[in-house]
């Protein structure tokens, strides 16, 4: 049995908060609003999540307008600059609404506040955040809010223990596609990463506690599943002596049901042959496959020197012999993949080596980033490549990997896919928009009714980024 937030937090803090929500909600006729936004990965997506479903667990309910909200609450990411500058403009915006309403509470959480400068940055200089509180203290918010409430005082929270929060409520944002967070933390230390500093050390979710969350979701009709980890290969480690990711998928894969299995982030130097062949046999063609062929390993760099100074724990040829593996018994598995373009020290011939790798390995999709300083790494001391010869090799693996999308999905005319379809498309009504298991965007005409459903789709037409077809009768 799940517990009650009544056993997960200090007695009387859940029943303060309810209690203040009771009395807005009988002398405003309504419940008082929250707002949540999230930045970053889908980790802190999963986690919003549960931070939604506590909220609404204490009596608030969810607006997507923040002037409608009496709790706003920024979930924040610490990756790359970008995103930190980002939350801290829109969290400038937010003093209008103070101003307009001085009992609006307004919080940050996430990886950005675990970071001291980032957290003496907002006592500082945003006096109306009312709390913050770093990536270990996600349970703890009925606690903070009733503090927030109770006291009126500004109060900002240091993580402590790093522990794996089971039996919250999750208001998940899709009734068909859910995240589903297997572990936290990380354990690599790569060179130019912050996520150990701010997430802690790798910890792994009991497997009961994930196949009772799979079956629950597959139960009330979840048609897609994509399990989270900050390196989902690492699963087990420092729990089981002998069950790891590979053993985890096969068990999910038994749970009865028609739904798909993602899954990411892999990290190279953990990822096995015995994972390799678990998704073969949960793949094939000969039955309804409920691991989709589709394979998210980040490259980063297609230079061994690089990746030694990136501290990967691999390199070219260990990666080359894991994607040959892969290919022989997934032979049309769907590939994807990170590249950080101008890590300290790259040079031109190392940049060439990513371009063959992108060459060599045809990837379906990647993720590309120019290297952002994280204060506090290694990298961070490491020479430098100017900004316009990064700007100048990112524009070059755009150019290259556009390409081999867009030759790729050539190859999709002609076929009927399976498509999980996921909305109305955002730039023309008439088309719902979906994607098939190779995470390929698909867009057809159809009625709106078939959201959320699986449906077969005889591909017409493809471009660099999607596909587009019509719906088979």
């Amino acid at each position: 049995m799940k517990p009650s937030l009544k056993t997960l937090f200090p007695s009387g803090c859940e029943a303060y908060v309810k209690a203040c929500c009771q009395s807005f909600t009988e002398a405003h006729g309504r419940r008082p609003g929250v707002h949540i936004r999230t930045f970053g990965c889908q980790q802190n997506e999963a986690d919003s999540e549960r931070i939604a479903g506590m909220a609404e667990a204490l009596g608030y309910e969810y607006t997507d307008n923040p002037e409608k909200a009496e709790f706003i609450l920024y979930n924040t990411c610490a990756v790359r600059e970008h995103a930190e500058l980002k939350a801290l403009s829109l969290t400038g915006q937010l003093k209008h609404l103070k101003a307009k309403n001085p009992h609006l509470l307004i919080g940050i959480c996430g990886c950005m506040v675990a970071q001291e400068h980032r957290l003496d940055d907002i006592k500082n200089k945003y006096p109306y955040v009312d709390f913050l509180f770093g990536t270990a203290s996600m349970e703890k918010l009925p606690e903070y809010l009733a503090i927030a409430l109770k006291q009126g005082k500004r109060a900002f929270y240091p993580d402590a223990e790093y522990g794996i929060p089971e039996g919250l409520p999750v208001r998940r944002e899709s009734t068909f596609k859910a995240w589903v967070s297997i572990m936290y933390g990380c354990n690599n230390f790569c060179t130019y990463c912050v996520v150990p500093y701010v997430r802690g050390r790798e910890r792994s979710r009991r497997k009961e506690c994930i196949l009772e969350e799979i079956r629950g979701l597959v139960k009330n009709g979840c048609r897609e599943i994509t399990l989270l980890g900050q390196n989902v290969n690492s699963y087990g480690k420092g729990l089981y002596e002998d069950y790891g990711f590979a053993e985890l998928l096969s068990d999910i894969c038994k749970i009865e049901g028609d739904y798909w299995i993602r899954f990411m982030t892999s990290h190279p130097k953990d990822a096995s042959h015995k994972l390799i062949d678990v998704i073969a046999a949960h793949s094939g063609d000969d039955c309804r496959p409920k691991i989709v062929k589709q394979f998210h390993l980040p490259l980063q760099s297609g230079s061994s020197r690089v990746l030694k100074a990136m501290n990967r724990h691999y390199d070219r040829e260990a990666y080359r012999s894991l994607m040959t593996y892969m290919k022989e018994k997934i032979p049309d598995v769907a590939l994807s993949t990170d590249i950080i373009v101008g890590f300290p020290g790259e040079t031109e011939e190392d940049f060439e080596d990513t371009l063959s790798m992108l060459e060599e390995v045809r990837y379906d999709a990647f993720f590309s980033f120019i290297y952002s300083i994280r204060r506090g790494t290694p990298a961070e001391k490491m020479e430098q490549v100017p900004e316009d010869v990064k700007s100048r090799r990112f524009a070059r693996l755009l150019d290259t990997q556009n390409r081999i999308s867009r030759e790729k999905n050539q190859e999709y005319v002609g076929r009927v896919e399976r498509v999980l379809v996921e909305s109305v498309s955002k730039t023309d009504a008439s088309l719902l928009t979906g994607r098939n298991e190779k995470n390929r965007l698909v867009h057809f005409p159809g009625d709106a009714a078939l959201i959320g459903t699986f449906a077969e789709v005889k591909i017409l037409t493809a471009d660099t980024y999607c596909l587009t077809g019509e719906l088979v009768p």
